[in-house]
């Protein structure tokens, strides 16, 4: 997977006033994504294999992982998204200052 943000994507959500929203939301996702990788591996290194449980299990394992990486970025996460907004801020992308 290849995420590609650029200043001219970017400016092209100036002009809709909704902007902010779409940086806050994408940096949020973001820092989802990161969560979903970081949690899918202290599981996979804390829990063992998947292949000990019934079949099927691996897949709802995924999605909690998924879920809960969503549902700690939504109330805050880690900081990621704050950090990321904060730079956008300070490298002045006018839809987010």
């Amino acid at each position: 997977m290849s995420l590609s943000i650029t200043s001219a994507s970017l400016l092209s959500a100036a002009a809709h006033p909704a902007g902010k929203a779409k940086a806050e939301k994408a940096a949020q996702d973001f820092e989802a994504v990161l969560l979903g990788s970081l949690l899918e591996s202290l599981q996979k290194t804390f829990a063992g294999t998947s292949e000990d449980g019934p079949a099927g299990s691996s897949n709802y394992t995924v999605m909690a992982t998924q879920a809960l990486a969503s549902a700690m970025s939504a109330h805050g996460g880690i900081g990621i998204a704050r950090l990321i907004l904060r730079q956008w801020q300070q490298s002045k992308v006018p839809e987010v200052s």
